[in-house]
């Protein structure tokens, strides 16, 4: 029987998923997670217990790709799958860098879900043709690196959030940080970017394609 552990900050999702898994004999969901802090409280608990982890990179607090980090230091057998709204190209290489077994995006079809998580469990990875593009580029040293290659997953994260035109409130609130936090993000990604304002950034997100 493969065992899943989903960490989304949405019930929603989490029922969603569930629903998908449970049409298939040979899976079952035997454990939930809302926060980064509940996941990893659960690991804990139950470390052997759990077959894979589909994790949402985008939650509330600390991050799915800082999770994963932390998870790869002290769980490093767990296969995870990241489950993302955002395209491949904005962090699929970083998830996949930071030991992802797969990426996958939240609008893929079901039967898409399924199968990556039957090739993960066998030991395999699940990734997109363009993202292994990417992948093998990355390693060849094809690819000069980019300045925002040095952003923390954080700041990665908040950058993508100002180009969509998000408001430092609304960033605050979807993150669960303050808003102080987030000016302070902010700030240090313009300086590692070397742009001066919220409209330079913007115009760097969208010429490099990054939402």
């Amino acid at each position: 029987m493969i065992k899943i552990l989903i960490a989304d900050d949405h019930a929603i999702v989490r029922a969603g998923l569930k629903q998908i898994v449970t049409q298939e004999s040979d899976m079952e969901v035997l454990g939930e997670a809302g926060s980064v802090d509940e996941l990893l409280r659960l690991l804990q608990e139950k470390e052997n217990e759990w077959s894979i982890l589909v994790l949402d990179i985008n939650m509330p607090g600390r991050s799915g790709l800082d999770a994963l980090k932390e998870i790869r230091t002290r769980f490093p057998k767990l296969p995870v799958l990241i489950l993302s709204i955002y395209g491949e190209e904005q962090y699929g290489l970083r998830a996949l860098k930071e030991g992802a077994q797969g990426y996958l995006r939240k609008v893929s079809a079901p039967e898409e879900l399924i199968g990556a998580i039957r090739k993960i469990v066998n030991g395999g990875k699940y990734i997109s043709p363009a993202l292994a593009e990417k992948l093998a580029e990355s390693f060849q040293g094809e690819t000069p690196q980019m300045p925002h290659e040095a952003l923390s997953n954080r700041e990665y994260q908040v950058m993508c959030m100002i180009a969509e035109g998000k408001s430092a409130d609304v960033i605050a609130n979807e993150l669960s940080i303050s808003i102080h936090t987030v000016y302070s993000y902010r700030n240090r990604i313009l300086q590692k970017l070397h742009l001066k304002s919220n409209v330079e950034l913007t115009k760097y997100v969208l010429e490099n394609k990054l939402i």
